[in-house]
């Protein structure tokens, strides 16, 4: 398969990306944490589509000083092209999360930090089921199918699924963990772990 990826590349985009994360992460641990507001949210929304747009200008500055407009054009307009196409897609999240929080009653001061962690974790999670999912479509071909075939049965599942009038702790998982797991209740300030009969317990929002 034909990729412009390059280690120098795909290295810059995760230095960057790094880069933005700690300043984000340092910001929040300096300010504390306190509730957003919509002024404040959009601010951060704008800086972060600027961000993402200067990357998307440089890959395709890049592009051009190594291979040419002819591949630098179409490249650069995939790259804009599918964030576009994931921002549009990840509006969705937010009604997800608000109604995690509201669920867990996750005070709107440690929304953002547990937002935060929750993208984290995403992230950390993606990177592997995308390099693994790479690597066994490209040792076996016919798993293309099958991951096509799993696609169309979900997709078929959710368009004939009745509405589901119960509420989050109604479901399989969550009661799971509810029974399995050491968790409370109680939230206290911001500590992730609270100390309870002699042991650290997070709190159930973690599990978001």
């Amino acid at each position: 398969m034909n990729t412009v990826g390059t280690p120098l590349l795909w290295g810059g985009f995760a230095v960057v990306v790094a880069i933005m994360l700690a300043i984000d992460l340092l910001l929040q641990g300096r300010r504390g944490s306190h509730s957003m507001t919509m002024k404040q949210a959009a601010g951060w929304s704008i800086l972060w589509v600027t961000l993402s747009l200067l990357f998307n200008a440089a890959f395709w500055w890049y592009l051009v000083q190594t291979q040419g407009r002819a591949v630098a054009d179409p490249q650069a307009l995939a790259f804009l092209t599918g964030y576009l196409i994931e921002k549009a897609l990840a509006v969705d999240n937010v009604f997800v999360w608000l109604m995690l929080f509201s669920y867990f009653a996750v005070p709107p001061a440690l929304q953002r930090r547990v937002l935060v962690y929750g993208v984290l974790g995403a992230i950390v999670l993606r990177t592997i089921m995308i390099f693994a999912g790479s690597w066994l479509i490209s040792q076996f071909d016919w798993l293309l199918y099958v991951f096509g075939a799993f696609l169309l049965f979900t997709g078929v599942k959710m368009a004939l699924a009745k509405e589901d009038d119960s509420g989050i702790g109604d479901k399989p998982l969550v009661r799971w963990i509810r029974s399995h797991l050491r968790m409370t209740d109680k939230i206290e300030s911001e500590r992730f772990f609270t100390r309870k009969n002699g042991c650290c317990s997070p709190p159930r929002c973690c599990w978001c």
